[in-house]
């Protein structure tokens, strides 16, 4: 029988299992089956800076602190390029490896990882760099039809759009455009709060387009994580008749098209993504018990028991044909520490189960 959930492991799995190098950096993933993490990525370090502010918020241990800490600092002063005045996809970048590219998604991410530190430090140059950051994603990535999702770098010429949900336009972008609202809250700035609630208006419009968005049926699983993405962006706007439409009605194809596929592929994150989003949407009434206790099972199976330390307490990625896939994964880790610690809470019936960092 499989160990239960333990955010301790999960933790531990952060800070000591390798997947943070020594820079501060955070590789995409471990791949346990050839004993090797995946480059850097700078997203992915966004991600992590955001995930260990959960972690000290759940725990109150100053490790988790510290290494945000260096985490963000890794993201201030090495992955930010100072003359291009973006975020490289990769660090180093370019490479042999990877492509001199920016993503916009990728440069949400970072900015929101930099502001869940900021939160509590209240270190000004994390705050100034989000908006800086925030500024210089409209300004790079505008298009006629939205933001471009790939700039090649110097340039800053867009990257030919392709069918992968990752490099062409839609609704889960609307994740990262939550970026601008909160360092416009935050700094008082409204031209990027402005620019958020532009975004939102248009994408609640379109968000319909999404899915299934493929022939190909185990791609939608793919698909399903991305379009939770949009989800979680409409949270600020929730009083709005139109937005909490359409957190319904996308709430309700994810978790529909999740148990159609669930038997051939299956993501852990967007186990955790869906039942995060139930509670966050609780007073809209779409909190489903049954199918939350579901998820919240599903997710804590993902969770890794091994004598191997660079294994042990993460989360799978997915399972394939009922097989665990063999890729220990931060994001998924991630998710998976937030979207329990909010599922216990408002099981306890907490005040607030929501109250934790965004990740």
């Amino acid at each position: 029988m499989p160990e239960p959930y333990s955010p301790a492991r999960a933790g531990r799995w952060f800070l000591h299992s390798g997947i943070q190098e020594p820079s501060g950096g955070v590789a995409r993933y471990y791949r346990a089956e050839i004993l090797r993490n995946k480059p850097v990525s700078t997203e992915i370090t966004g991600y992590t800076a955001s995930a260990l502010m959960v972690l000290f918020d759940i725990t109150q241990d100053e490790i988790y602190l510290d290494r945000a800490r260096k985490t963000a600092a890794f993201l201030m002063d090495q992955a930010w390029n100072s003359e291009l005045r973006t975020f490289p996809y990769e660090h180093p970048s370019p490479s042999p490896v990877s492509e001199h590219l920016a993503y916009f998604f990728d440069c949400g991410i970072i900015i929101r990882g930099l502001l869940a530190v900021w939160r509590v430090t209240k270190e000004d140059r994390l705050l100034e760099r989000a908006v800086e950051a925030a500024h210089g994603m409209i300004r790079d990535f505008r298009a006629t039809d939205g933001y471009h999702p790939i700039l090649q770098l110097p340039d800053k010429a867009p990257l030919e759009r392709a069918a992968a949900w990752s490099r062409s336009t839609g609704c889960y972008q609307t994740k990262s455009a939550l970026a601008w609202w909160e360092a416009g809250v935050f700094s008082g700035d409204k031209k990027l709060q402005d620019a958020y609630l532009a975004f939102m208006t248009a994408a609640t419009k379109t968000w319909q387009n999404f899915l299934p968005g493929t022939d190909e049926r185990l791609k939608v699983m793919d698909r399903l994580h991305a379009c939770n993405y949009f989800l979680e962006a409409l949270s600020p706007i929730l009083y709005r008749a139109d937005a909490a439409d359409a957190y319904r009605g996308c709430l309700a194809q994810i978790s529909n098209y999740l148990r159609e596929i669930r038997p051939d592929f299956e993501r852990s994150d967007v186990n955790a993504q869906l039942l995060r989003a139930r509670v966050y949407g609780a007073r809209l009434g779409v909190v489903n018990i049954a199918e939350a206790e579901e998820e919240a099972a599903a997710l804590a199976s993902f969770q890794a028991t091994d004598p191997d330390p660079r294994i042990d307490g993460g989360f799978y990625f997915g399972r394939r044909g009922g097989q665990i896939e063999p890729h220990v994964n931060p994001v998924s880790t991630a998710f998976a520490v937030q979207a329990l610690e909010v599922w216990r809470a408002f099981q306890a019936g907490e005040e607030n189960p929501c109250h934790l960092p965004p990740v």
